[in-house]
């Protein structure tokens, strides 16, 4: 596209993109959304993350996949905000949509203490997995941190060794 004598190129606005979608994310927290947008992008979830995975799956080098903390905060972002869009339609109308129904009777298949107890399941390991993500998340930035400062490093490395905390 062009505006007068600028030409507006994609690829040097991504940046915008992204802030942009980001915003719409927060907007779907806040924004009741109809059922049939929550199921479209349940299914928009679910392709992008078999992307996801496939991409890091097959990546033998890591600047190859360098934008992906920002990624994995953006979908993690993104799924919070369908969690609460689905748990405010299956609240306020009994009805989450056809993908939340089809995969909760494929789980459930009728009993509903299996049911319960996947989903205990479930929100265990979430937990423990959140738990240890943001830990290994703060290991990670420390050592960024720690890194861009190669005198500080080694004395609070022997402050950790001695054991001061």
């Amino acid at each position: 596209m062009e505006f007068g004598n600028k030409r507006l190129n994609l690829k040097d606005n991504l940046d915008v993109i992204v802030a942009f979608g980001v915003i719409t994310i927060v907007l779907m927290i806040i924004i009741p959304l109809p059922k049939e947008l929550v199921d479209l992008l349940l299914a928009l979830n679910i392709t992008l993350s078999i992307v996801v995975i496939l991409i890091t799956m097959f990546t033998t080098n890591v600047l190859q996949l360098s934008v992906f903390p920002a990624l994995l905060l953006v979908t993690t972002l993104f799924r919070l905000a369908l969690n609460i869009s689905s748990t405010r339609l299956i609240l306020t109308d009994a009805d989450a949509g056809t993908i939340i129904t089809a995969f909760g009777n494929f789980v459930v298949r009728g009993n509903y203490v299996v049911g319960i107890i996947i989903f205990l399941i479930i929100v265990v390991i979430q937990f423990m997995v959140i738990t240890n993500g943001a830990g290994r998340v703060a290991e990670v930035s420390a050592r960024f941190t720690l890194d861009a400062m190669p005198g500080k490093q080694m004395s609070i490395d022997a402050d950790l060794n001695s054991g001061m905390r």
